[in-house]
């Protein structure tokens, strides 16, 4: 009887998971794996480690139901793989191949290992849509303006057919040992931080398809035109933290979107503009791919020598605990605190404050929303801090600085946002309720606020920061 390991990394699916599919008709047993291993790409920030320990339960619940029950283990890759072959006497080893570029090095390894052992060592496709090796330049050169990255990446053949979840996987006659979900030690210990994830996610496969669904049925028609408003409660899919753990491959919500646009002609406009948005994750890994290092140096040279501010930590805790006095700034970093996730058009104006009106080093911001965020993808999370800040690819202008007062007077017109997380001033009027401080002395005391005591002053005076920032800019501008 052949038997084969299957390792879930970040494809925690049954469904259009190639590498279990095919490991299921070629091998007479299968045996999944997952191996929690901090050395193999970027370890999980805590809010991520809570939705892994979350995935996982569902995921070994349906695998039990196949029955090929999830082992469990933590450590070195190869080393458990090695033990694992050994304990199962396993000729083959099926999974998706990643992107990040520890997880790209932990797959080499494995390979040279397979050869000198006799173990197939057997990758596949669907952490993206089109593979970074086969999107490129007419000069063979790696995109890095986005438009005609998509616009090749659309040239290519139409995705194939969706892989399908088997039904039943043969066991061999001895399991190896498994750690339990809990010596994981994924969830805090202590203090349980986690009740606002909770009641804003449902992490599993199950959960990912009932998301997306409701996405398609209630928001995707709009999506064109709402979905830079956080006010609005279906503006966005929130499908995020399931693509980052490979709960829903992209291929099924690029085939399920382009059914649905089939079927309902009015969908096509919001439709279309939605499957843009995976173009720039899939863009985002193309950059990881190919710019190893994005996560810790600019893409763009001048920016090594940029000035700055360090040092300033009260300033970098009171943007992390939403304490800056601009409402709509508050209230994304309360609401990536409370709940693990923030609305897309926030994260650019919080970043934008953070790096351009605090000067701030976009790292610092990039670590933060690792730690915090339950989608924190190595290669999103860092692509898009990079595209704030302007040192990145296809950025924005270092000069191009968000307004924290127009941002949130545009998208969150009537302040129904900055009430729900910022609720100390939930009483000013729509007109004060993104700039509190222009808001006259009587207002602010029928509304209950005496700022500097029971919400911040402003943190910066805007315009002196944006003559900092403009200054700073001019200090690299001749080596751009």
């Amino acid at each position: 009887m052949t038997t084969a390991l299957v390792l879930f990394h970040s494809n925690l699916r049954l469904g259009d998971n190639t590498a279990l599919a095919r490991a299921a008709a070629e091998a007479d047993a299968v045996v999944p794996v997952f191996i929690l291993d901090e050395k193999n790409g970027r370890a999980p920030g805590a809010a991520s480690r809570w939705w892994l320990h979350r995935s996982l339960e569902r995921l070994a619940a349906a695998l039990e139901k196949t029955g090929s029950p999830l082992i469990l283990r933590c450590g070195d890759t190869l080393a458990e793989v090695a033990a694992l072959v050994s304990e199962t006497g396993a000729e083959a080893v099926y999974l998706q191949h990643g992107y990040d570029p520890g997880v790209q090095e932990m797959e080499e390894q494995l390979h040279v290992w397979g050869q000198k052992n006799d173990v197939a060592v057997k990758r596949f496709g669907g952490q993206v849509l089109f593979r970074p090796e086969d999107i490129s330049t007419q000069e063979d050169k790696p995109y890095t303006v986005f438009s005609p990255f998509w616009r090749t990446c659309l040239k290519e053949p139409a995705q194939g057919a969706l892989v399908r979840t088997p039904k039943k996987l043969a066991r061999p006659d001895s399991l190896p040992a498994s750690l339990a979900l809990d010596d994981l030690a994924l969830l805090p210990e202590g203090y349980d931080w986690t009740g606002g994830l909770s009641d804003s996610f449902t992490p599993g496969e199950e959960a990912a398809y009932e998301v997306l669904d409701r996405f398609i049925e209630d928001g995707l028609e709009t999506y064109k035109d709402d979905r830079d408003r956080p006010d609005l409660a279906h503006s966005t899919s929130r499908l995020s933290p399931h693509l980052r753990f490979g709960e829903i491959s992209p291929r099924t919500i690029w085939q399920r979107v382009h059914t649905a646009m089939a079927e309902r002609p009015a969908l096509e406009r919001g439709g279309e503009h939605f499957l843009r948005e995976l173009g720039w994750r899939d863009f985002s890994y193309h950059l990881l791919h190919h710019f190893p290092d994005l996560p810790t140096r600019a893409l763009k040279p001048a920016f090594d020598d940029f000035p700055w501010r360090s040092g300033d930590a009260d300033t970098l805790t009171a943007w992390q605990q939403g304490q800056t006095g601009f409402p709509i700034v508050d209230a994304g970093m309360r609401q990536l605190w409370q709940t693990g996730w923030m609305h897309n058009r926030v994260r650019m104006i919080v970043a934008s404050f953070l790096v351009k009106e605090l000067l701030l080093h976009w790292r610092e911001g990039e670590a933060w929303f690792w730690d915090t965020l339950v989608d924190a993808d190595p290669a999103s999370n860092t692509a898009s801090w990079q595209w704030v800040a302007g040192s990145g690819a296809d950025a924005a202008p270092y000069f191009r600085i968000f307004n924290p007062v127009l941002q949130g007077e545009k998208f969150d017109p009537a302040g129904d946002y900055v009430r729900r997380f910022v609720p100390e001033i939930a009483d000013l009027p729509d007109t004060y309720i993104h700039k509190p401080w222009e808001a006259p002395r009587d207002l602010l005391d029928e509304a209950g606020i005496t700022l500097g005591t029971t919400y911040p002053e402003p943190l910066v005076d805007r315009k002196e920061a944006r003559k900092r920032a403009l200054a700073a800019f001019e200090t690299i501008k001749k080596d751009r």
